[in-house]
């Protein structure tokens, strides 16, 4: 394996520049090389509108348009080597990101940019299906925008311009590789969500296996390859479903699994000749995957060699990582067609004022690098100073209250200095509102978080389509434990050497240990901590630690979490209803509390 030090490396003389302009510098860091082979894969998924890339994490700041000159860049290299280069994305594309949610209505920027890209086969995610306007434009923009390429193995839409029930797209697609001729079939899936608003049909991957088309085209024997897409987490059950109906027909060809939802990097073996990918989150992560003896029926009908390889590479998305794995520089790099679509992003956001200054964070708050409670803990910090001073309606000000919000409902960390429009949105995008059920004894609302957070597994079994997990992030829901990373001098005080000799210390970032091992990050780093949070946190309001007196108070919640709520205050004894709840401090969401909390509370220059 090779390694090198892109800051020695003499074609990365001119100092890289990230094409935003308020986008951190990336930063010179020890690579590991691409592993190509006969056919590769550019994998992206759950990039959530982060198209102007992480302005504030140099590893990550690369932008949608220096994608777009990537993948351009290294579809030159296939083509001058017979090889092929194909582009996979497996959905949430929308909500997480200013780009996307600032705008009235929402997205009406990043359709145009996120079409630029050149994708050989995109799927759906979840949240392009909770509102009906969101699967609208997926419908009526996005799968247009990308003609036969969009896959929606098991979804419906009820057509807005007929009534009808429809395919959202194509149900598979068969094409042939431009150098190599490989014969692939390729399908596109969701997990089973439940969660979908009513114009449309998610259909169980168990129930879609056994319709004919499905059928027909796993017994296809003019078959090289078959790449299953989606937005499905690559353990999962869904997914073993899926191979094992693929292997039980067709038990020697190759099969290519991508998956996304869970936010994470992650490799896994289904056999010798089937892997999985799943490629990170938030633009933070380009996978890169490839194979190697798979047979050539659509051009010479050569047999399959024997020996067949898998590999895989999780590319920090920065241009460092791009210059050194094209072999160009700052001046060669661009494409004319990636830079006008990074001056499309720039105008947008400018169009949207995501840089306007909300306010200046004076710390970093954490949503899993540090253990909860802690100060600086973004769960801490919302529970002791922003629901207490902001969740206040004024017909209940004086009634004492138990506010309830899951952590799921914060998406990403607050970094010290400027908190803009921007910020908002990445933070948490979500437009839900609160609700409240009042009067509630408060023998049952004392107990109310502690059933939530530790009572997962029986209020599943009341509610199977309830699961805990979904109250927390999708990060936490992939991990079973807390990873802690040493302290940076104890790194390299251990007696097990480095690969290499670094003439810089590693910057913290990705360090993943997959199926295939632990180099399978393009970029050495040093660990990051990840500690587990509980489902729900709660902020008691006009309750003293020893007020025994009380008798009611008003339960107050974000809207997302109304199932759970009743469900467990069922499980507690009490007998509440979806016409007991009502509407707390109406017409003021989430996302805007905050923003509002950081105008009162951080003011001044960073």
């Amino acid at each position: 394996m090779i390694i090198r030090l892109l800051g020695c490396l003499a074609f990365s003389g001119i100092v890289a520049q990230a094409a935003q302009p308020s986008a951190a510098a990336p930063v010179s860091a020890p690579l590991r090389e691409l592993p190509w082979g006969q056919i590769n894969f550019l994998h992206t998924t759950d990039t959530h509108g982060w198209h102007a890339g992480h302005l504030q994490e140099p590893s990550f700041s690369a932008d949608w348009g220096d994608y777009i000159s990537f993948a351009d860049r290294l579809r030159e290299r296939a083509d001058e080597e017979g090889v092929d280069l194909l582009l996979i994305d497996t959905g949430d594309r929308i909500e997480g990101n200013g780009l996307y949610d600032a705008s009235d209505p929402k997205g009406i920027y990043t359709s145009d940019i996120l079409k630029e890209q050149e994708i050989d086969v995109i799927t759906v995610g979840n949240h392009e299906l909770y509102k009906q306007n969101s699967s609208n434009n997926e419908y009526l923009e996005t799968v247009p925008n990308f003609k036969g390429n969009y896959i929606a193995s098991n979804l419906d839409i009820i057509d807005p311009r007929t009534g009808e029930r429809v395919p959202l797209a194509r149900r598979y697609r068969k094409f042939t590789t431009k150098n190599q001729g490989i014969r692939v079939v390729a399908f596109g899936f969701l997990f089973d969500f439940k969660g979908n608003a009513n114009n449309t049909i998610v259909q169980k991957v168990q129930d879609t296996i056994h319709e004919e088309w499905f059928k027909d085209a796993i017994h296809d024997r003019e078959v090289d390859l078959f790449v299953v897409a989606g937005h499905v987490h690559i353990r999962s059950e869904e997914y073993r479903i899926i191979f094992r109906a693929i292997r039980e027909v067709q038990w020697d060809t190759p099969i290519q699994l991508f998956g996304g939802h869970y936010h994470i990097r992650d490799y896994k073996k289904f056999d010798s000749k089937s892997y999985a990918i799943e490629s990170g989150r938030y633009m933070e992560t380009i996978g890169f995957q490839s194979i190697s003896g798979v047979s050539t029926g659509g051009k010479d009908h050569s047999s399959r060699i024997a020996s067949i390889t898998f590999s895989r590479r999780y590319i920090d998305n920065n241009l460092y990582s791009f210059y050194h794995h094209t072999s160009l520089n700052s001046t060669t790099f661009p494409t004319a067609h990636g830079s006008n679509v990074s001056s499309l992003i720039s105008s947008s956001r400018k169009a949207l004022k995501l840089d306007l200054r909300f306010g200046c964070a004076p710390i970093d708050l954490w949503t899993n690098r540090v253990p909860y409670p802690d100060n600086s803990s973004i769960f801490s910090w919302l529970e002791q100073l922003v629901l207490p001073d902001m969740v206040i309606d004024p017909e209940r000000k004086s009634t004492s209250r138990v506010v309830i919000a899951n952590t799921g409902a914060m998406r990403f960390d607050i970094f010290k200095g400027p908190f803009t429009i921007d910020t908002t949105f990445t933070v948490s995008p979500f437009s839900t509102g609160f609700r409240y059920i009042k009067d509630v004894p408060f023998k049952l609302a004392d107990q109310l978080l502690t059933v939530l957070n530790n009572e997962g597994e029986i209020l599943k079994q009341a509610a199977p389509h309830l699961e805990a997990r979904m109250l927390t992030s999708p990060e936490q829901a992939a991990r079973q434990a807390n990873i802690i990373a040493p302290e940076i001098g104890d790194i390299y005080k251990s007696k097990q050497q480095p690969l290499v000799s670094y003439k810089q210390r590693l910057t913290p970032g990705y360090t993943t240990k997959d199926d295939a091992g632990e180099d399978g990050d393009d970029t050495v780093h040093s660990p990051i901590s990840f500690y587990n949070v509980p489902n729900c946190i709660e902020a008691r309001i006009r309750i003293a630690t020893d007020d025994h007196a009380i008798e009611t108070v008003d339960v107050v919640y974000l809207e997302f979490i109304q199932p759970w709520v009743l469900l467990a205050l069922k499980f507690l004894g009490g007998e509440y209803e979806t016409a007991d709840t009502k509407g707390y401090l109406e017409g003021v969401d989430f996302t805007t509390m905050i923003a509002q909390w950081v105008k009162e509370n951080w003011d001044g220059d960073c």
